[in-house]
């Protein structure tokens, strides 16, 4: 197998392709800023929505869980046994989907020895303010490095939870179906291997480098966002027991054997893709490096060409989270301080 990581040099001069030029580029005028919420926060990392319309919000560095309603910040707590160190620390959040009934809140987290996922119980105290227990860990093991540890996870339509790992650098793990690192995994709310796995363990697909965005369509399609090396960052349809390549391959090359990507950026200057959110026919994708928000039309299975919008003025974004009310969030990263942009409802 060749590694296809020649012939570009990420410097930012090549765009990105979609797999269909029929759907077209999707273009429409510059989103506004409905709001600007200026939280004083540190390094966050994902966003999810209680009912009532609280934000949640991990910061991967301090390990704080924060809570946003009415556009004021308060910190819920600090999660124990996190470990922050380079891209590790407290990272993913997914809201149960029984939370009316369990008020769990699923979390992915860097610890000594390993990535972990972990649920906390949510409580309101007398006040109105929010607390947690003691989290309990369900699944263990995912490797972990200073870079390279995926980190995003999500509940399905279907009910299970799916993850989203990366090879810590471990280059031997994304091909190897046994190995946790380079994947998405997909697991029942207690933590065990979801029924229907195509390789009966936790496993869902393969051949990953780092799972950053997770979403599903209108449909039940299931996408995700990937960081490429220092070409190829992907946007990918995901399917069961599929391989993408990692390490043997990037982008979409037309290899057998390997899927390829729907959305390839050639250059991670102009992407390196976080948080990933599907409103009706597009995704809407964060992007680090690269320093804006990527818009992409979707039709089925194939995607159209992105537009870029923000480019370098709010730094970079990290998540990307549809509100009840309609708006999207944008969470900046290493402003310090961080803060959201929040979006009027496309459409």
């Amino acid at each position: 197998m060749v590694l296809l990581l020649s012939g570009c040099t990420g410097d930012g001069n090549e765009l990105p392709t979609g797999n269909s030029t029929s759907i077209g580029t999707g273009t429409s005028s510059k989103p506004a800023v409905a709001e600007r919420l200026d939280l004083q926060l540190s390094v966050p990392w994902a966003t999810v929505f209680l009912p009532d319309g609280t934000a949640i919000i991990s910061e991967r560095d301090s390990a704080l869980l924060k809570a946003v309603r009415n556009g004021r910040p308060t910190t819920i707590g600090r999660v124990p046994d996190v470990v922050p160190g380079g891209e590790g620390g407290l990272l993913g959040l997914a809201l149960s989907p029984t939370f009316s009934t369990d008020n769990h809140l699923y979390l992915y987290f860097t610890a000594r020895q390993d990535n972990r996922i972990a649920r906390v119980k949510l409580q309101e105290k007398p006040d109105g303010s929010l607390m947690f227990g003691d989290p309990d860990v369900i699944f263990t093991g995912i490797p972990k490095a200073s870079i390279h540890n995926g980190g995003r996870i999500r509940f399905g339509p279907d009910g299970f939870l799916y993850v989203g790992t990366g090879d810590s650098t471990r280059r031997e793990q994304p091909q190897d179906p046994n190995a946790l690192g380079g994947k998405i995994l997909r697991l029942t709310p207690e933590g065990d291997p979801a029924p229907g796995n195509p390789f009966g363990n936790a496993v869902y697909s393969l051949g990953h480098r780092n799972v950053q965005g997770l979403a599903w369509d209108s449909a039940g399609r299931f996408w995700a966002s990937e960081f490429g090396p220092d070409v190829n960052d992907e946007l990918n349809l995901i399917l069961p027991g599929a391989n993408y390549g990692w390490p043997a391959v990037t982008g979409a090359p037309h290899r057998d054997g390997f899927l390829d990507a729907k959305v390839v950026w050639p250059s991670t200057a102009d992407s390196s893709p976080s948080g990933l959110e599907i409103v009706g026919s597009t995704a809407y994708l964060g992007a680090l490096r690269g320093q804006r928000l990527w818009k992409v039309p979707l039709d089925g299975e194939n995607a159209g060409t992105p537009v870029a919008y923000f480019t370098r003025e709010y730094g970079r974004i990290r998540d990307v989270v549809l509100a009840p009310d309609g708006r999207i969030w944008l969470l900046s990263n290493n402003q310090d301080p961080d803060f959201v942009l929040a979006l009027p409802p496309p459409g």
